[in-house]
């Protein structure tokens, strides 16, 4: 394990991750009404999101860098036994997937942005849908949708700076105590050289259901096959990472496995900022391969919304909240770079 960082380094990396993961996700908490008045609806939240990163007609309003990659999931059968779900029976199934970093800003340098992400959709042959999206981190900072909203505040750039005040990051890390397997990860964490190298973890909770009713929590998590490499440092290639991964694939499919821990009694179902012990119980449910990759926002991927409560017979959802706040979210970006045209001339 590498040793974690100390003083100023630490704090720059603390500061850094927990910006760019507030970007990520701190939509979430205004959807519906649910917090302040009047109302913070998910169009006020995208209107925040273009004013911190600007206007970018075409692009997602959060993960807005990234590029569209497809392959499919050959299925072990293991986890059949917990779940109806046909993709956990059918032996390959088709997959359609997004590679991106957290932000706003699709013209970010891919070496800038410590939080990565992979969506998936996979298409089974009962016509059922499972859309996914995975993060780097593998728990959140908060824990409800109101700290999603503290955690923007925090995280707002200083204009004089351009950057988060660390002040209002330590008070929001002290008015919240529940990030501290968050900010342990974020102290150690390294990244690594590739979106090949890097693992995904699915951070809320959902339920499997067999076809017997019986209903098991879970959590998900892609390992990757792919050696860890640290990333370098001194990169001046902007789409270092998408350039790496298309080069990859130009050398044969990349593989990751899909792993489901299984929660036990006690273990924090509806809480993303809280860690299950590591001696759970996993099942290894398949793997994913990457064979292609597309155009940056031109590929298969570009109309999919990846809503995560887009979910197959077999699979529910836990009752997290901030599962149905991120719906409300990822719906109104969708929505609005619909009817939007993707800005031409620009960086991909």
């Amino acid at each position: 394990m590498t040793p974690p960082l100390h003083g100023r380094r630490k704090a720059l990396r603390l500061l850094g991750i927990g910006a760019i993961l507030a970007s990520a996700g701190t939509g979430f908490a205004y959807a519906a009404g649910w917090i302040g008045a009047p109302a913070l609806t998910p169009q006020r939240i995208i209107d925040t999101f273009e004013a911190q990163a600007g206007h970018h007609p075409g692009y997602r309003k959060n993960h807005a860098k990234g590029l569209c990659v497809s392959g499919y999931f050959e299925s072990t059968g293991l986890a059949a036994p917990l779940s109806s779900a046909r993709v956990f029976s059918q032996p390959r199934v088709p997959v359609i997937g997004r590679f991106a970093l957290g932000g706003a800003n699709p013209h970010v340098a891919d070496a800038a942005v410590p939080t990565r992400s992979l969506a998936l959709q996979l298409s089974t042959d009962d016509g059922q849908r499972w859309r996914t999206g995975m993060n780097n981190p593998p728990v959140l900072a908060v824990n409800s949708v109101e700290g999603f909203y503290d955690q923007v505040l925090a995280s707002t750039p200083d204009p004089k700076t351009g950057k988060p005040d660390p002040a209002r990051q330590k008070a929001f890390a002290e008015a919240h105590p529940e990030g501290a397997a968050f900010r342990q990860w974020a102290a150690q964490y390294r990244p690594s050289d590739s979106f090949a190298s890097t693992a995904y973890n699915s951070i809320n909770a959902f339920r499997l259901i067999n076809d017997q009713g019986a209903v098991q929590p879970v959590r998900w998590r892609l390992e990757p096959h792919t050696p860890f490499q640290a990333l370098p440092t001194g990169i001046a290639d902007p789409d270092y990472l998408q350039h790496d991964l298309q080069a990859r694939v130009k050398q044969g499919p990349l593989r990751w496995t899909l792993r489901l821990t299984l929660a036990e009694p006690g273990d924090a179902i509806d809480d993303p900022a809280q860690a299950w012990p590591a001696q759970r119980r996993t099942v290894e449910a398949g793997t994913v391969v990457i064979d292609r990759v597309e155009a940056a926002e031109q590929g298969a991927c570009r109309d999919l919304n990846f809503d995560p409560l887009i979910l197959p017979t077999g699979i529910a959802p836990s009752d997290d909240p901030i599962l149905a706040a991120r719906s409300a979210a990822y719906a109104e970006s969708f929505n609005r770079r619909s009817r939007e045209r993707l800005e031409t001339g620009a960086h991909p």
